[in-house]
């Protein structure tokens, strides 16, 4: 099976739909500011176009067989492609732009408590598996000031029809700057239907 080795190449091959294999481990950084890692189990779900435009998906749970979902986030934006990745020929660099949707839904009760801890002008107060665009709006909980359009720096990479993305970092920051951009590869993403 080709893997592809250019930016054309792969900008093609990525088009369609991408999800996780099954739950997935990941270190967050504690929103607390307390510096502690945390664990978070989540499952990812992402439609490239043709476009270079993008949605994503990511449904968080409270246990690592993800029979207790607490949140998802759907976000959706331009693709900015940089240059190649020195991680493995034909991984590049890309930059995903939440400039069209930037949504979170608790997904039970306590979860909405929990978002509704830190609130948020202009938000109205979360409730159980209601869906709410915060895009442009200051969310304190991420760190989001108002009319700040969210961009994360990653990197894509496929391989026998595999989708790699950048793995986070150990210390659980985000990509929210180009030198934070990833280094190593995460948990693939395979087609999905």
């Amino acid at each position: 099976m080709h893997s592809p080795t250019t930016l054309p190449e792969l900008r093609s091959a990525v088009v369609g739909r991408w999800s996780s294999l099954s739950i997935e481990l990941r270190p967050t950084e504690d929103r607390a500011g307390r510096g502690v890692i945390e664990p978070t189990y989540l499952t990812r779900d992402f439609t490239y176009r043709p476009d270079d435009t993008f949605v994503g998906i990511i449904r968080m749970f409270g246990d690592d067989y993800g029979h207790v979902p607490l949140l998802e986030f759907e976000f959706a934006g331009e693709l900015r492609w940089g240059g190649a990745h020195p991680i493995a020929e034909g991984a590049f660099s890309v930059d995903y732009i939440l400039n069209e949707t930037f949504a979170v839904t608790p997904l039970n009760a306590p979860a909405a408590e929990m978002l509704n801890q830190v609130p948020a002008p202009g938000v109205e107060p979360f409730e159980a598996n209601q869906r709410q665009d915060i895009l442009g709006r200051a969310f304190p909980l991420f760190a989001i000031e108002e009319g700040q359009i969210v961009t994360d720096y990653d990197l894509l990479y496929l391989r026998d029809d595999m989708l790699f993305f950048g793995a986070k970092h150990v210390d659980g920051t985000p990509f929210d700057r180009p030198e934070r951009r990833p280094h190593q590869l995460q948990v693939p993403l395979v087609r999905g239907s």
